[in-house]
């Protein structure tokens, strides 16, 4: 899978999607839309799995969102991490 790459006016043919697209949008704030790359296609384009995918949301958006809360969730995701892929 290509990542898909944004472009100050859009996409690049490689990674094309239409301009109006699922990451112009976020159900429930505006804490992802606001970055300059948004964690999934981060996520997405390193081929990061489920563990380290949500280290890299709860740590991109811990100062817009839920702050400590937010830091604590990575921290708790590092730990599966260690404890599955490490033990």
């Amino acid at each position: 899978m290509e990542p898909i790459r944004k472009t100050p006016k859009g996409y690049t043919p490689k990674g094309w999607v239409p301009e109006s697209s699922a990451l112009d949008k976020q159900v429930g704030g505006s804490h992802y839309a606001a970055m300059k790359i948004q964690p999934v296609e981060f996520i997405t384009a390193n081929e990061l799995g489920f563990l380290e995918g949500n280290v890299v949301k709860y740590i991109c958006r811990h100062h817009a969102k839920n702050g400590a809360e937010d830091i604590k969730k990575a921290i708790h995701y590092c730990e599966l991490l260690l404890a599955t892929k490490y033990k």
